[in-house]
């Protein structure tokens, strides 16, 4: 099995990373490759990929690390042979300022009213800027992907029709939608992206996605873990690990009526496919 998706680099595994490698190894989990989330952090996913045969890394700017963004740090960490993707990059609005559902004034003599409508203005200009500086981030980075002929690693929380909207006006992009959230306007891109599958589908709360899954084309499913967070059923609440990919590979075998061993052989396919350089 591979771990398409699983942050080695994070201070989570900052004591143990070798025993958890030995862990992976000894489910069947034989590859792993490290999303360039934190550009701080390349130096470490970098000597981890070194260090280690079966394990990878890509580069990228996460969407709500947008101030940490430097094309020229990212180009030289993709020279790399052991590089084999651009991201963890896309959209995030789930930590954009709130604004309230307060009503706005109804009379231009309600001082208070009129302040509260300033604020929420102030909000959502500010909103729209964010929104703006991650969509320009993200373009650089899909430009950076096309120019090096490697995959997208695509994080889109919040955002799917933005999303959509940029990828689908860039008709060579390729590449794995991480943690697919389920919309299913992002399954107009089958023919270009693959759909990260973790351990969100384990979850009691997962209806929407186990709805869906069945609507993912086999040959386009990867496995991932998204460790150190989204530790799959029955172990939510712990630190997730590359040696749980077992429990999302027996949840999509059930969803999807197949064997484990079919899920495994198909999903290490697909992730090779994608990942030429781990095949």
């Amino acid at each position: 099995m591979i771990d398409t998706h699983c942050h080695l680099d994070s201070q989570s595994f900052k004591d143990d990373v070798e025993e958890v490698i030995a862990r992976a190894k000894a489910q069947n989990v034989q590859k792993i490759i490290i999303p360039g989330a934190d550009i701080r952090t390349l130096p470490h996913a970098q000597a981890l990929a070194h260090a280690h045969t079966n394990v990878y890394f890509a580069v990228g700017t996460h969407p709500t690390d947008i101030d940490m963004f430097d094309k020229a740090v990212l180009q030289e960490f993709a020279k790399d042979k052991k590089c084999v993707a651009i991201g963890e990059c896309g959209l995030d609005y789930y930590y954009l300022p709130k604004v309230s559902n307060e009503a706005t004034p109804q009379d231009s003599k309600d001082y208070q009213s009129q302040d509260k409508a300033a604020q929420h203005q102030a909000i959502e200009s500010q909103r729209e800027a964010i929104k703006a500086w991650q969509k320009q981030v993200f373009i650089e980075q899909i430009e950076l992907s096309l120019s090096l002929q490697k995959p997208l690693i695509i994080h889109i929380r919040e955002a799917s029709a933005d999303s959509f909207e940029i990828l689908d006006s860039y008709k060579n992009a390729y590449g794995v939608l991480h943690c697919y959230n389920a919309d299913r306007i992002l399954l107009k891109l089958q023919e270009r992206f693959y759909y990260g599958i973790g351990g969100v589908c384990t979850f009691k709360n997962a209806r929407r996605l186990i709805e869906v899954l069945p609507l993912i084309p086999k040959e386009r499913i990867v496995l991932e873990t998204d460790a150190p967070y989204l530790t799959p059923h029955p172990h939510r609440g712990s630190r997730n690990e590359p040696h749980y990919i077992p429990l999302i590979v027996r949840q999509i075998a059930q969803v999807l009526d197949m064997s484990e061993d079919e899920v495994i052989e198909i999903s290490t396919r697909n992730a090779q496919r994608l990942f030429r350089e781990i095949a």
